[in-house]
């Protein structure tokens, strides 16, 4: 009895399958779509680092690139004030990495808004590990209305 029980115990870990670094960020960046969709902003600020930084790349008047920088408390009103289930962003993982307490994901998206497509473009996040957990420090993203998948 005492054999096959310690048998069955090496063999748990072909059957289970932990979570690795790379399901624990996207797990993050999952939740924060989740708050986004849900007009949740309590539950928008656990998926952030407290010093993250917010940007997205756009184009002013004449054409030029310019970056645009909001504030982690600004964004969480904005969010916080959509009508409950308004703000759909269907992304993709085309790339996670971890090295250590540092992570990447670029993930393309397309943007709904009541169900209606608003935009695409992608989000670059930079996250970092705490000791809570991952946490978003930084995300740039792109947006456009031309050229959508």
């Amino acid at each position: 009895m005492k054999q096959i029980f310690i048998f069955l115990i090496l063999l748990s870990p072909v059957f289970t399958k932990a979570q690795t670094a790379e399901d624990s960020v996207k797990q993050v960046i999952d939740r924060l779509f989740t708050a986004m969709k849900n007009s949740d902003d309590s539950l928008l600020f656990t998926c952030f680092a407290d010093s993250a930084i917010l940007q997205t790349i756009s184009k002013d008047k004449k054409g030029n690139t310019i970056v645009k920088q909001e504030s982690l408390k600004d964004f969480g009103i904005s969010i916080s004030m959509a009508p409950k289930g308004s703000l759909d962003e269907r992304i993709r993982y085309d790339v996670v990495k971890t090295d250590g307490p540092l992570a990447i994901a670029w993930t393309p998206y397309s943007f709904y808004y009541q169900e209606k497509f608003s935009h695409c473009g992608v989000n670059s996040f930079q996250l970092i590990k705490t000791s809570n957990g991952w946490k978003i420090q930084y995300l740039i993203d792109t947006r456009r209305r031309a050229g959508c998948e």
